[in-house]
């Protein structure tokens, strides 16, 4: 907004601007920030912060976090992680080596899960059964395992 439409322009003279005798207009009149979180300010935080204050747990001391990082996919969305023209060409070499009778030429595509962003690969949902797929992750679960080896791929492990 320009300077001239603004309310100090019309204000100009008339001494307290329009915030009268008695309250004034003061900069930080109940402090800034957090300032009264304890005294005069509680009940706002009480209501919209709960649990702001207090602790809970156990301290760690040398606590490092990048250890225990480990993001989980699930083995229904293993295969958004395959490029679409990667998808279709496995896809259509498998349709041509089970035409030929031919079952050791199909192809599974390597997808690294952690390539992606993911270190672990849990067992919600359904892979299809006649693609295989060949997995490397840093951790399996059981069910995930038992999914992917179920249609025919493998579960590989990588550091």
């Amino acid at each position: 907004m320009p300077t001239r439409f603004k309310k100090t322009r019309n204000k100009r003279g008339d001494r307290k601007m329009g915030y009268g005798r008695v309250g004034n207009h003061h900069k930080h009149p109940s402090g800034r920030g957090m300032a009264g979180s304890k005294h005069h300010h509680k009940t706002w935080v009480n209501r919209f912060h709960p649990g702001y204050f207090g602790k809970n747990g156990m301290r760690q001391y040398h606590l490092l976090r990048n250890r225990e990082w480990a993001p989980a996919i699930n083995v229904n969305e293993i295969w958004k992680l395959v490029p679409e023209d990667v998808r279709e060409t496995v896809i259509k070499h498998n349709e041509k080596a089970k035409s030929s009778n031919n079952p050791n030429d199909i192809k599974a595509p390597l997808i690294d899960v952690v390539e992606h962003g993911y270190a672990k690969v849990i067992g919600k949902g359904r892979l299809p059964l006649s693609q295989p797929v060949v997995v490397r992750a840093r951790f399996f679960s059981k069910r995930a395992e038992e999914k992917i080896v179920l249609s025919g791929g493998r579960c590989l492990l990588r550091a």
